[in-house]
């Protein structure tokens, strides 16, 4: 009786363990679906380590690419991303998901990387000059994972801000086996033309998904972001801002995640109802023209200042292209060009050398 008793129990648990098999192959599917494409570290991999804060970090920018990309098809639907997986043979890869020549969007990429290995020795020197305290092993080797999902929005219509988010995670580990950790990012926009009903909007949708977490947030990262995307040789900010963070660290682990997670789903709320309000406005020659020397500063604070680039073109094996994505696909340098006094470009650069605060 008694190992009768045993063989009906080994047949429930094994049909309890197919019917687990038969679920984790249907979440597997359903996750599938959800992305763009499977993920760097492997579906299999993320599930047996899901606790971890590296895999929930990767499936938040795997989603958050994928529910970009989404919104923007559905504006753009005569459009389609190419989906473009790669590997790095120093460890990881990613996906760079491309919409070219849109009716809407001239250049949309949005990329998700989870790249890992030893870091190089100028991204080690670039890292120092922050203040970071990195602790080389003797052979000089620093272990590290970086991970994020990074977006430029380029449009057509010069009515039509151009926008840029990042969010990404770092973890270094030091000769002595301690793990220094951090979370950086941001989102910020960049019209054209200024719009203040838009201007408000876009920031007061930021700043509902930072006090959620801490009302000190939205402030202080809202001033971060006019300091860092200053294009200094032109005395200039790149955009009207938004919000921007590096190094962040504390509280905890955990709390900072979800205000990164907070911020992410803050993203196509913030934007798209921009988009979609402006997509059909009418525009002449000389709205489109300026919208390319603006355009042209883009590149110049990308290429001379911005930190993410400079840290991927010093990454050995590191993806050119998907660099350089958040380059316009057209931009123009005119010598010496001022617009007209009181005109609607000088309004705009007034705001650029003089940020305002748009939500109190």
């Amino acid at each position: 009786g008694a190992l009768g008793g045993l063989g009906l129990g080994l047949g429930l648990w094994r049909r309890r363990a197919a019917m687990a098999a038969g679920e984790e192959e249907e979440e597997e599917e359903r996750l599938r679906r959800r992305f763009m494409a499977p993920p760097v570290s492997g579906l299999r991999e993320l599930r047996r380590r899901r606790r971890e804060l590296r895999s929930r970090m990767e499936l938040l920018i795997m989603e958050t690419q994928a529910e970009v990309c989404r919104a923007l098809a559905a504006v753009d639907p005569g459009a389609a991303f190419a989906v473009d997986t790669w590997e790095r043979k120093e460890g990881g890869g990613g996906i760079s998901c491309v919409l070219q020549d849109g009716d809407v969007f001239e250049k949309a990429g949005v990329n998700v990387s989870v790249v890992f290995g030893q870091l190089s020795e100028e991204a080690a020197r670039q890292m120092r000059s922050r203040g970071k305290t990195l602790k080389a092993s003797a052979d000089g080797k620093l272990p590290f994972c970086a991970m994020g999902v990074s977006s430029v929005i380029h449009p057509k219509n010069p009515h039509v801000p151009t926008m840029h988010f990042n969010y990404r995670y770092f973890e270094i580990e030091e000769a002595d086996g301690t793990k220094q950790w951090w979370f950086g990012g941001g989102t910020d926009l960049t019209p054209t033309y200024l719009n203040e009903e838009d201007a408000v909007h876009f920031h007061k949708t930021l700043k509902e998904a930072c006090d959620k977490h801490d009302p000190k947030l939205y402030p202080k990262y809202k001033k971060w972001c006019d300091d860092y995307f200053f294009i200094k040789h032109r005395g200039e900010r790149r955009g009207i801002g938004g919000i921007f963070f590096d190094d962040l660290d504390s509280p905890s682990k955990e709390e900072v995640f979800q205000f990164v997670q907070s911020c992410a789903k803050a993203i196509v709320p913030c934007y798209i109802p921009i988009v979609k309000k402006h997509c059909h406005d009418a525009f002449t020659p000389e709205e489109k023209q300026w919208q390319q020397l603006r355009r042209g500063r883009y590149v110049e604070f990308n290429l001379v200042y911005d930190r993410g680039t400079k840290f991927g073109l010093l990454t050995p094996g590191s993806r050119i292209e998907s660099i350089l994505m958040s380059l316009p696909l057209t931009a123009r340098w005119e010598y010496m060009h001022t617009p007209p006094e009181s005109s609607r470009e000088a309004e705009i650069l007034e705001v650029l050398r003089n940020p305002k605060d748009w939500v109190h």
